[in-house]
């Protein structure tokens, strides 16, 4: 591709892959990290923000402990992300110091990002950072985090931590240097794609696995991210970081692929729900009730013909159609016991069935926002906040959840 200027960028976040930092027998790789530092003061000079999301702590901490390359259990992966994390974060401050910035630790789990008052605390404290001048070091927490509440791969971490801070660019540096139709390693016909307008699934099927034991991320991970990154309004790199001096080698014009942001992003309170990686259940529909969320409307329980899943009133749930592709979230407004009694009726059913009056909308507009990725979803059908409310599809004052920073039956700060 053409060179991409990353100095037009305000806000931008660069992930960095295991196997750039570490090395399985030397461990750190200084002299890498110091040009990436010194990539990072010069952009810092240009009046961008950086953030960092860094992964590496397991790997250096196994490299510093002496394990080996065996497979670690459990509490042997934390124990090495402790010492690991103390390493890492001394590192990274040292490396940003001799270029005069600041730097700053944030450990994360999953529940920091994906429950509603924790993930404005953490943006907070990341705001507070870069308002300091310091540059905020990000890591998932793997001293605490098991398989069930972890991120898996720091990909996701970084498209999260990107929306959630409003990010202009998203930069993954890894191990290979772009998308290509096929994994080349595999295929020798791979074509390599310098520019991607939308991850499509026929995008998402170049995907392949991890290039290396010390990446428990792939490409597939990394298109995930695209599409939690490229909703919100955040454009993405995919490039190699293997060379010296990552970020100036884009400037460069050495290769990368680029995806471009979406026309119309989810802003606001809306990022936060389009951006969760677990849902907690999900409702498959059928074909009436997408037309209605693709105009506008919310979720009624007469268009939900399956329900899965162990949710309670106010979870994020995925919304299916009858094929199994998601075609939108929402936070759902009963638990699951109740969603499953209610599915497919009338509104009028409802409080016969229940025993009490209720909300007539499974997911009310408010709190729901179609996938951008979804292939049944086209630019001119994008659910937008400022066409959403229109006095046809108004629900019941009793049912109505307040468009600015409310989750269903819990009230929080404002401001998304």
């Amino acid at each position: 591709m053409a060179a991409q200027s990353l100095k037009k960028y305000r806000r931008i976040t660069v992930k960095i892959g295991s196997a750039l930092l570490v090395d399985r027998t030397a461990g750190l790789k200084r002299d890498w990290l110091a040009s990436l530092a010194d990539d990072i003061s010069v952009l810092a000079e240009n009046g961008a923000e950086i953030l960092v999301v860094s992964s590496g702590a397991i790997a250096l901490g196994r490299t510093i402990l002496g394990l080996g390359k065996r497979a670690l259990k459990l509490e042997e992966s934390q124990a090495a992300a402790a010492v690991g994390q103390i390493a890492l974060a001394g590192a990274w401050s040292d490396a940003l110091g001799k270029g005069g910035l600041k730097s700053g630790q944030i450990l994360l789990t999953l529940g920091d990002t994906e429950e509603r008052r924790r993930y404005l605390n953490a943006r907070a404290t990341i705001s507070t950072l870069l308002k300091m001048k310091a540059v905020p070091v990000i890591n998932e927490n793997d001293t605490v985090a098991t398989s069930e509440i972890r991120y898996g791969d720091n990909d996701r971490l970084a498209a999260r931590v990107a929306t959630m801070m409003g990010a202009d660019l998203l930069v993954l540096l890894s191990d290979i240097d772009g998308l290509y139709t096929a994994p080349p390693a595999r295929d020798q016909h791979a074509r390599f794609v310098a520019v991607v307008d939308r991850i499509t699934p026929d995008i998402e099927a170049m995907a392949g696995a991890a290039a290396s034991e010390l990446s428990r991320g792939g490409m597939r991970t990394k298109l995930d991210a695209g599409k939690i990154a490229t909703a919100a309004g955040t454009a993405m790199i995919i490039t190699s970081g293997t060379r010296l001096s990552p970020l100036l080698a884009i400037e460069r014009g050495e290769r990368a692929t680029f995806f471009r942001p979406s026309a119309n992003p989810i802003k606001g309170y809306k990022t936060w729900i389009a951006g969760q990686l677990e849902p907690a259940g999900r409702l498959t529909v059928d074909a009436g009730a997408i037309g209605a969320l693709l105009s506008g409307k919310s979720l009624l329980p007469a268009g939900v013909k399956l329900v899965s899943g162990n949710f309670s009133r106010g979870d994020t749930v995925a919304i299916l159609s009858p094929e199994g592709r998601e075609i939108a979230r929402g936070l759902v407004a009963y638990d699951a016991a109740d969603a499953v009694r209610i599915a497919g009726l009338k509104t009028a059913e409802i409080e016969t069935v229940l025993g009490y009056e209720a909300r007539s909308a499974m997911i009310h507009r408010d709190d729901l926002v179609v996938s951008h990725s979804s292939d049944q979803v086209r630019a001119s059908d994008q659910v937008r906040a400022s066409d959403q409310v229109r006095a046809s599809d108004q629900v019941g004052a009793g049912d109505q959840v307040q468009a600015g920073d409310q989750v269903v039956g819990d009230e929080v700060n404002s401001g998304g």
